[in-house]
């Protein structure tokens, strides 16, 4: 079996079933080169009338890359060379591309792309970041524009639509800072970047767009209170959990897997913020390592001692922390201590303009708008002493690995797959293929450097740093965080090394500085922020062929690593961005035995290594052995955050499955024009709650037959009458039937969908009951680890009991339509309605099986040719115009 799965996932994984098929498009391509432009439009006209009509897109795949190829050489003047058109063919396929920096997975993307949007169901591009979103919208939408098709992308201050016709003319209404203009190989205009709302930006044939901008895009969807509201389009699929159409995820492994712990949350200020959070944080402050608290890097957990409780009750005056009462008080003190140990300024946020702004430990971005939740956010802008906000309520949440699930067809590429090809295939069913380079890397490895010090490292560095700088060789030197790179860049400085910073604080201008870090002399210390998304070129961008060539004759960039990452795949992200498409380049990876790495997880090895060497300081350790500790480590951290990530999951596809039932229910009064529609989920929830009501009075009854208990039709009459059923005058003749109270709910039902207020109304029940019930899985998920201690397994019992709660949230549900929504409703609007509607209650056979016959409200502007929002057809089955229905 380990064989099987080491086979399966290697490298050497065949590529054989798409050979044949790039060399087909090869063969097209002097056939397509005689062609017109105007030839090549009708073309790709053609092919999307071919496709409309058969559905199949195995038809027309060797035209339709053939073609992007065509059209690529035409714009852009590049012609794909056959790896990115096996790369494109990869991407077609729904799996993983696993291609070189600098191979060109941009334009390998276009043909799947393109190919899918034939369907006019709607492609998404999902990028690492926004610039890289409008980027691509305007490069690549010069090939889709000249095809026909439509590009948009999303960014948060908006939506764009590619638009070669428009042109901004006074400079104050550049939509974008010039200075990044010259990012990239390409030179951005962005005039061509016309504003759009959002939902034109999901109805263009392509979208790009960051994975925060899709996933909240849905969320807000599902927090909307109209159709007008809603952005995103959906499909109409077999299977009903598959919502979207097709996604390309670009660094698949960044979205996938990096960003898979950090669920999107849709949160609002619930109530103000406790004081408690600032006494806590001078608490902690009083609270000694060791002796009142143990903190346990490995698994990133805090747990106080008895010593720290007894400091803590004695500070606060109380007897006992963890009684009941006092559970609040241990919560704000577990969270304060988190955020005193665990969560370092500079490194997993920043302190910027009086807020606490989260860091992403992968890419080294600054992540506006999130905040940790649980009060640790609370507790970080305590422990810096900066405003604390509110705590939040949350509304609506998803986690990236259901998101993505939701599309029918899913496919990605990165230059790092290979090392999480097992996790992309067990949790999205995706195979990874690894695509050879146009020309071979020559770029050298050089073996790792490791001191016994951290201080004795960076003195090396430095020095490596001096050492090239002489030559004029072009040097990326990456860092872990901003504070260790801030440390190098003091470094660099006193010994007089004119350098370039990149990080999260100074990424303004990230476009020039990583455009000109392949220049002669130039020197640029950066974060993870230069491992994605970016081509460093030879020479400065635009290349200076002389200096390129004087580059490439000193060896091309040398990247130098400051420490290695927990997973092997960011360190190969570095390293990557030297030896780009056959250019020469070096790498080399600086260590000390004090790295956090090593520290954390190299165990008793390293800490024997410490205590056996009496080398000096600055002589690096030339050992084998630590070559094999680090690369163990690494491989035991990608295990633990694979098991996080996995465990994670599994808690979350319980909630998932809820969530996608509450959202269906959600859509489906949101979406119903037609009021008989609306009336039956009034009335089968009314009917449940009614059915429930009269279950537990028989219950009673039978349980207590000599209780004096009032009878029936008294009950009745004070149900309906206190729900809104029945007015003062009104009363029953006798002992009703069940029967003749559905029928009475039925009428009623249907009378009060005729007022507008009836499906708002609906929505606000359902969303404050889901947001309770979020509330509640979120309280259950902090103490079911408990239920271990009674040899239960936690999962387990969070299965059953987030079932329960289910459960209960419809019938909660069921019962608040039954008991509130009747006396609500606007009786003088419901009569009005009636008048004019003639006889509407009760509705006859024939009358439900014709919708035009029923009366209707239209809450929306209709044309007079569109289709008929009542949904009627014709006998041919075909819908029949508004104009020749109830707009006569």
């Amino acid at each position: 079996m380990i064989n099987f799965i080491k086979k399966f996932f290697s490298q050497e994984k065949s590529l054989g079933r798409f050979w044949p098929l790039v060399y087909k498009i090869n063969a097209l391509e002097k056939d397509f080169e005689k062609l017109s432009d105007e030839e090549i439009k009708l073309k790709s006209k053609e092919l999307k009338e071919r496709v409309l009509k058969s559905q199949n897109l195995d038809e027309v795949v060797v035209e339709a890359f053939a073609l992007v190829r065509e059209a690529s050489k035409r714009t852009l003047g590049q012609r794909q060379y056959d790896v990115q058109i096996l790369g494109g063919l990869v991407l077609y396929s729904g799996a993983i591309a696993e291609m070189m920096t600098g191979e060109g997975k941009t334009l390998s993307a276009v043909a799947p792309a393109y190919l899918h949007a034939l369907k006019g169901k709607g492609v998404h591009i999902v990028t690492v970041n926004d610039y890289l979103a409008r980027r691509d919208t305007v490069w690549m939408g010069q090939i889709y524009h000249f095809l026909g098709l439509s590009v948009a992308c999303l960014v948060p201050d908006g939506a764009y639509i590619y638009d070669p016709t428009w042109h901004i003319k006074e400079e104050g209404e550049l939509l974008i800072d010039k200075e990044r203009d010259t990012t990239g190989s390409f030179r951005i205009q962005h005039e061509f970047l016309r504003p759009i709302t959002r939902r034109e930006a999901y109805l263009a044939d392509i979208t790009y767009g960051t994975n925060q901008e899709f996933g909240f895009d849905y969320l807000r969807d599902n927090l909307a209170y109209s159709l007008e509201n809603q952005v995103q389009r959906r499909i109409e699929s077999e299977n009903k959990d598959k919502l979207f159409y097709y996604a390309i995820i670009d660094e698949v492994d960044s979205i996938l897997i990096d960003e898979a712990r950090t669920p999107l949350i849709i949160s609002a200020p619930d109530a103000e913020s406790s004081e408690y959070y600032k006494l806590f944080a001078k608490i902690v402050r009083e609270l000694e390592p060791e002796k009142d608290y143990v903190v346990d890097e490995k698994h990133r957990s805090v747990a106080i001692t008895n010593s720290g409780i007894e400091k803590v009750e004695n500070i606060l005056g109380i007897q006992n922390l963890y009684a009941t009462e006092n559970l609040k008080l241990a919560h704000y003190l577990e969270e304060s201590l988190k955020a005193k140990e665990l969560f370092k300024r500079d490194r997993d946020y920043v302190v910027k303009g009086g807020e606490v702004i989260i860091i992403d430990e992968f890419t080294g971005r600054m992540l506006h708008g999130r905040r940790y939740s649980g009060g640790l956010h609370q507790a970080i802008e305590a422990k810096e002493g900066v405003n604390v906000k509110e705590e939040s309520k949350t509304y609506a949440k998803i986690s990236i690995q259901n998101y993505f699930r939701m599309y029918e067809k899913l496919a990605g590429m990165t230059g790092t797959a290979q090392t999480s090809a097992e996790e992309f295939y067990k949790v999205y069913g995706l195979e990874t293929y690894s695509i050879p380079p146009n020309k071979p890397c020559i770029r050298k490895d050089l073996l790792d450097v490791i001191y016994k010090t951290e201080k004795a490292k960076w003195n090396a560095v430095v020095n490596k740093i001096e050492e090239i700088h002489k030559t004029g060789q072009p040097i990326l030197v990456g860092t872990t965080s901003i504070q260790k790179n801030e440390l190098l860049s003091a470094l660099l400085s006193q010994k007089g090394i004119k350098h370039n910073v990149l990080n999260a604080k100074h990424h303004e201008k990230e476009g020039e500085i990583i455009a000109q870090a392949g220049k002669l002399k130039a020197v640029t210390v950066a974060t993870n922020m230069a491992g994605r998304g970016v081509d460093i070129i030879l020479g400065g961008n635009p290349p200076d062929p002389k200096e390129a060539e004087r580059v490439k004759e000193l060896g091309g960039l040398f990247v130098i690593g400051t420490e290695r990452h927990e997973a092997r795949r960011i360190d190969n992200q570095l390293r990557g961005r030297a030896g780009r498409q056959g250019d020469p380049g070096f790498s080399q990876f600086f260590l000390s035995l004090e790295d956090d790495l090593l520290r954390i997880f190299g165990g008793d090895k390293i800490k024997n290594l410490m205590s056996k060497f009496d080398l000096p300081e600055d002589m690096p350790l030339d050992l084998n052995l630590l070559s094999k500790v680090i690369e163990q480590a690494q491989s035991k951290v990608e295990g633990l955050n694979f098991d996080m990530r996995k465990h994670l999951l599994e808690y979350d596809d319980v909630l998932n499955k809820q969530r996608l039932a509450v959202y269906k229910r959600r859509q489906e009064i949101l979406s119903t024009l037609n009021i008989e529609d609306l009336s039956k989920i009034v009335f089968e929830s009314s009917k449940n709650a009614l059915h429930n009501i009269l279950n537990q009075r028989e219950e009673i009854l039978k349980n207590n037959p000599s209780e004096n208990i009032i009878p029936l039709k008294e009950f009745l009459e004070k149900l309906f009458y206190d729900v809104g059923l029945l007015e003062k005058n009104e009363t029953f003749t006798k002992d009703p039937e069940v029967k003749e109270l559905e029928d009475l709910l039925a009428q009623k039902s249907l009378e009060i969908s005729f007022d507008p207020q009836t499906r708002t109304r609906l929505l606000g029940i359902l969303d404050s009951l889901w947001v309770s019930h979020l509330e509640n899985l979120d309280a259950l998920i902090e103490s079911i680890g408990l239920r271990a201690y009674a040899q239960k397994d936690p999962l387990v019992e969070y299965r059953h009991e987030a079932h329960r709660l289910f459960l209960n949230f419809w019938k909660n549900f069921d019962d608040l339509v039954f008991s509130n929504i009747f006396k609500l409703a606007d009786k003088n609007f419901i009569s009005k309605q009636k008048i004019v509607s003639k006889n509407i209650n009760p509705l006859s056979e024939k009358q439900l099986s014709n919708p035009s016959k029923q009366p209707f409200l239209i809450n929306k502007k209709v044309g007079r040719n569109d289709p008929c929002p009542c949904g009627a057809k014709d006998k041919n089955g075909r819908p029949i115009k508004y104009k020749r229905c109830h707009g006569r």
